[in-house]
């Protein structure tokens, strides 16, 4: 047998491997196509031919969800460990200096994402121009593999533990109200007195505070909710309510004194900001080397 012969027959092997393993890890084959990047029917495909050549039946197919039989899950947990190694092995013979290619694909909603998580990874993209960077902005809480996202960003207490999570930066909130309302409406001299007051929020009407160490946490009246950012604070020096906000967010309206902080000794501050992704297995190289630039190109914000 020549060296190319055995090649093509070692390449032949392993073909549908990859597919098989994100078909496990998803137990659908169009999330399965997402997180590789390709067709469902090649996944499909690969899947069936490698079942095939095995002569073995390694999933059992619904019309919504694929279950691994018995020896599909052993074979599963094999090849699992031999992707790993694979792509360490890669890792360590092949040059930090090449360029890097493919598709990355991020959630991060939120205007700290929109205004710094964004251009990063655009300055991140600039040093690999065979990079696709593909955001969505969208604020619900997506599942990464199902959904075919690379990583996410999320703020605060992470409530999914199958997630592996990476410290990206901490945040203080401030509480902030234009000087309008504030001559219409007076201040609120502690977070219970929201109650009296018209509130602008994002996603929920419970803000935390701290109070002597303590967590305090007050439902707010609603006056307007909206999911941007830029819109609350907009909304906010419109002098309709008080925001509750990033200090990111608000820092130009408060230099500019369009917005003026409140309650500060009761606002929460070093709020996470975490990088989450579904397993340190089969993280691609241009999606660790993306990780590592955010780290440390946004640590000092």
């Amino acid at each position: 047998m020549t060296h190319l012969q055995s090649s093509y027959e070692a390449y032949f092997m392993f073909m549908g491997v990859e597919e098989f393993v994100a078909l496990g890890q998803t137990h659908n084959f169009s999330s399965a196509a997402k997180r590789l990047g390709v067709s469902t029917s090649l996944v499909s495909r690969r899947v069936a031919a490698l079942e095939e050549k095995m002569g073995v039946r390694l999933v059992n197919r619904t019309t919504r969800v694929v279950k691994l039989t018995d020896a599909g899950y052993e074979y599963f947990n094999r090849c699992s460990v031999i992707l790993q190694e694979m792509e360490e092995a890669n890792s360590a013979v092949v040059s930090e200096s090449q360029e890097f290619e493919g598709r990355i694909r991020v959630s991060a909603a939120g205007d700290y994402a929109e205004r710094f998580v964004g251009p990063s990874l655009a300055r991140f993209a600039m040093q690999h121009p065979k990079l696709q960077i593909e955001m969505d902005f969208n604020s619900r809480n997506v599942n990464l593999i199902d959904d075919g996202f690379d990583f996410a960003i999320r703020y605060g207490e992470l409530s999914d533990s199958s997630l592996v999570a990476r410290p990206l930066t901490t945040r203080n909130l401030v509480a902030a109200a234009s000087p309008t309302y504030i001559k219409k409406y007076g201040v609120p001299k502690h977070p219970n007195d929201l109650a009296q007051h018209r509130c602008i929020i994002s996603v929920r009407d419970t803000w935390h505070f701290n109070e002597n160490g303590n967590a305090l946490s007050v439902k707010v009246p609603v006056a307007f909710q909206s999911n941007s950012g830029a819109n609350l604070v907009a909304t906010a020096l419109t002098g309709l309510g008080i925001v509750y906000l990033p200090q990111t967010t608000l820092q130009e309206s408060l230099n500019n004194q369009g917005l003026v902080s409140i309650m500060e000794s009761y606002c929460a501050t070093n709020i996470p900001t975490w990088l989450v992704y579904p397993s340190k297995r089969f993280l691609p190289r241009r999606v660790r080397a993306a990780l590592d630039f955010l780290q440390a190109d946004l640590k000092s914000l």
